[in-house]
């Protein structure tokens, strides 16, 4: 493959932004990233013209693939030429707020935000508001957006930041636990509970090689949350209306959080996050309540118009049945190609999510520690690359997982197994 036109773009890149990107992770490939000129149902094109078939979906919001159907398209054209935004309410906002509350669980309130970071963000501040408290649980290698209270490592013993610039004294108030370690969360309630205001996780780690939880695991973050008064946060800004339909993982696990925070697919492929939960929390924020959070670009008509025909098409259409039949096509012809040829690795994924994970020992990770341990530079260094030139893009790196969109094919799939087969 020829790729000159992304090598000039990435060279002035790294002239005018840090790193030559907006975003860290799109610098994770080596010696540098393409750049796209176009999306086309469930494949992308490059600068130099090189065609992919794309199963990172733009690292998840894109349900329904880079050709949108029709009445979408005319949703987001409508609102857009309407006017950019007005810093007033729309009626859309309110015609997506009634959609999500009607089908998801844990949901009789929401607010509308920017992105995924700003709504994990508020629903810190917001359970912490809601409570009185300080400390909030989180799970080692979970990631939620890039923000003080969660890049934070270590254990809850010995908890630090994880990036430069944020003061120790705020990673005091985080208590990192492992993923499905029941016994660790025990311990961190005995001696912090009367000081945490909640226990943040998703529901499957999404960042980290896709992690499942323990049969029970969500059960008994239910139940101890309750018995000491702090919340349970699911952040569903990669599951949401991914996992379990219309009803998002929590439907599939059958838990209902006090707080649930969205992103992605909720806007349809625009920028966008929200908080959702029970009303009498949700209640906290300004102006009802003492927790100020607020946004000029909030509740966006464009972005909610593409959230509101995004999820309307899936609820109308067959849109969850194709995308999670070619993800079990996916992971079971990924599993077939793992157990001939590399049977120390693992598939994992459900419903239209799947990567396979460099593990050393063919066990599916229990947590960050089982990914981490991974053969992380064979996937980056050798891996992604031998796939790209066989034109299959996928994530950057070990750790983002994979999705399926209702642009995809089942040739779409026998082209990628059969990429795979030769890459492994």
């Amino acid at each position: 493959m020829n790729h000159d036109n992304s090598r000039d773009l990435y060279d002035r890149a790294l002239s005018v932004m840090p790193g030559g990107v907006n975003s860290a992770v799109r610098a994770a490939i080596e010696p540098y990233p393409f750049f796209v000129q176009n999306g086309d149902a469930g494949h992308v094109v490059d600068a130099d013209g090189n065609r992919y078939i794309d199963w990172v979906m733009g690292l998840g919001p894109l349900l329904l693939g880079h050709d949108l159907p029709e009445r979408v398209q005319a949703g987001i054209q409508q609102n857009a030429s309407e006017g950019p935004m007005y810093g007033t309410p729309t009626e859309i906002e309110v015609d997506l707020a009634e959609f999500v509350v009607r089908h998801v669980p844990s949901v009789e309130k929401i607010r509308f935000v920017n992105s995924g970071t700003e709504a994990t963000t508020s629903a810190v501040r917001l359970a912490r508001g809601y409570t009185g408290r300080n400390k909030v649980v989180v799970m080692q290698g979970g990631y939620h957006g890039a923000q003080e209270s969660t890049l934070v490592e270590g254990d809850a013993e010995n908890p630090a930041p994880s990036s430069a610039g944020i003061p120790q004294s705020f990673s005091e108030h985080t208590l990192p636990v492992p993923f499905n370690d029941e016994d660790a969360v025990r311990e961190v309630f005995e001696e912090h509970g009367d000081d945490i205001a909640a226990v943040l996780t998703e529901p499957i780690l999404g960042n980290y090689g896709i992690v499942h939880p323990d049969d029970g695991y969500h059960e008994f973050l239910r139940e101890i949350t309750e018995e000491h008064g702090s919340l349970l946060i699911f952040d569903e800004v990669i599951t949401g209306f991914r996992v379990g339909g219309l009803g998002c993982a929590q439907s599939e696990f059958g838990v209902t959080p006090d707080l649930t925070t969205f992103g992605k697919i909720i806007g349809g492929g625009f920028p966008v996050g929200a908080i959702g939960g029970r009303a009498e929390i949700i209640e906290g924020f300004a102006p009802s309540g003492p927790v100020f959070q607020a946004g000029t670009f909030s509740g966006h008509p464009v972005t909610m118009a593409a959230g509101l025909e995004t999820l309307k098409f899936a609820a109308e259409n067959d849109v969850y049945d194709h995308v999670n039949g070619l993800g079990e096509q996916l992971r079971d012809g990924l599993s077939d190609i793992v157990a001939d040829q590399a049977p120390q690795y693992t598939v994992a994924g459900t419903d239209s999510m799947f990567k396979v994970i460099f593990t050393r020992d063919g066990e599916a990770p229990r947590n960050s520690a089982d990914v981490k341990n991974a053969e992380t530079d064979r996937w980056r260094r050798i891996f992604w690359g031998q796939m790209k030139e066989q034109g299959v893009f996928l994530s950057q790196n070990q750790f983002e997982c994979q999705f399926v969109s209702y642009g995809h094919t089942e040739d779409d799939v026998e082209e990628t197994l059969e990429a795979y087969k030769h890459a492994l």
